[in-house]
């Protein structure tokens, strides 16, 4: 029901994306959508590109007094950094997309390739991802992440209230819950940048105040969890993803691993524990969703590896372009916004698409039944 395309290189003119399948009625704002943007740009250890960039989106389409209409809503982000003329690169990076996308479409040098496969991109993805969340945050369901672990380095205590995690994530400059685990980040930070070496980490996505049932267990590619590990790992350096316990599961016996459920007449159904992270069998549950992204360290080494020249085949050094040394706090950003995505798409799928009053309508009645069957 809701797809989005992206276009754009890192230096090119500006960045478009196109969201098709909103309802009419959802208020949309361009400040909104540049408060989000900002967040990408925030972070310890970002390079120089984001103190050249100042990410602004227009929608240049599909709203009308500050509401969409039903069509298709379009993006523009220009690119400050906007270069026509860039010289060619032969010196792939280990790690990198640049060897495999030359061989893939018969290039002699690598920038064709790195300018669109880029993190740059994830900018557009961003501002697709703030007006997904308008929609959610219309029906009370609210995403945030935040940092557990950079470079080896990992949070030891966060907030019992899941409500309290986002203010503190957003007062860190390392988007830790933890004030002790973000002086050693910065530490490992600054360490690895004297080196001109890079490091990932891992970020948590979290959704509050999801309805039970989106998604489906009916086909394999209708299933949430499998959706949403997608989307994540679609993110640029992004290896791994899992949900609550995640690969812990595989080492805890089934006495531990599984949510008991309880009755309350007051209540109805609950469960006292959330070890699947808010989805069973491709599902909501309506508890926490909680998703967690392992991002890999960056390919762009101030101190390069070793490569070879596409053109000579001489042995040399990776080619060194201006980069971060950590890019893991503006992950959690970029993983929100994939997350609200699909999120939107499974809430559209399940309540409709044509217009947020007819949404509303048939949302509130299924809250009605679900509260009638507990």
């Amino acid at each position: 029901m809701l797809r989005f395309l992206t276009a754009g290189e890192s230096h090119g003119r500006a960045l478009v994306a196109t969201l098709e399948g909103l309802p009419a009625g959802l208020p949309i704002d361009e400040d909104y959508i540049n408060g989000q943007l900002a967040r990408r740009q925030f972070g310890y250890g970002r390079g120089g590109r984001m103190q050249i960039e100042q990410d602004r989106a227009e929608i240049i389409s599909g709203g009308i007094r500050g509401e969409t209409i039903g069509a298709p809503v379009a993006l523009w982000i220009g690119n400050r950094d906007w270069r026509k003329d860039e010289p060619d690169i032969t010196r792939p990076r280990p790690g990198h997309t640049d060897l495999v996308g030359a061989l893939k479409y018969g290039f002699d040098e690598v920038r064709r390739v790195l300018e669109r496969s880029s993190a740059r991109e994830t900018a557009a993805r961003v501002a697709v991802g703030a007006v997904c969340r308008r929609l959610l945050e219309e029906f009370g369901v609210q995403v945030f992440s935040h940092v557990t672990e950079i470079g080896g380095e990992a949070i030891r205590t966060r907030p019992e209230r899941w409500e309290d995690i986002p203010a503190l994530a957003e007062a860190s400059a390392v988007r830790c819950v933890d004030p002790e685990a973000e002086a050693r980040v910065k530490a490992a930070i600054d360490a690895a940048a004297e080196r001109g070496d890079t490091l990932g980490g891992v970020f948590e996505v979290v959704a509050l105040g999801l309805p039970p049932g989106l998604g489906s267990y009916v086909h394999w590619d209708r299933k949430l969890d499998a959706r949403i590990a997608a989307a994540l790992i679609s993110i640029n350096a992004v290896k791994g993803v899992e949900f609550g316990l995640g690969f812990d599961v595989a080492r805890t016996p089934g006495s531990r691993a599984h949510d008991e459920i309880f009755h309350d007449p007051a209540r109805g159904f609950y469960r006292l524990t959330n070890r699947s992270g808010g989805i069973e069998g491709g599902t909501t549950s309506g508890d926490p969703l909680v998703v967690r992204a392992a991002m890999k360290p960056l390919s762009t080494l101030r101190t390069p590896l070793r490569s070879v020249d596409l053109r000579t085949k001489e042995p040399i050094e990776a080619v060194v372009v201006r980069s971060d040394v950590c890019a893991v706090p503006a992950a959690g950003v970029i993983g929100e916004a994939m997350v609200a995505f699909v999120l939107a798409d499974a809430f559209l799928e399940k309540f409709g698409s044509d217009a947020m009053a007819h949404i509303r309508r048939a949302y509130e009645q299924f809250m009605v039944e679900v509260r009638r069957a507990t």
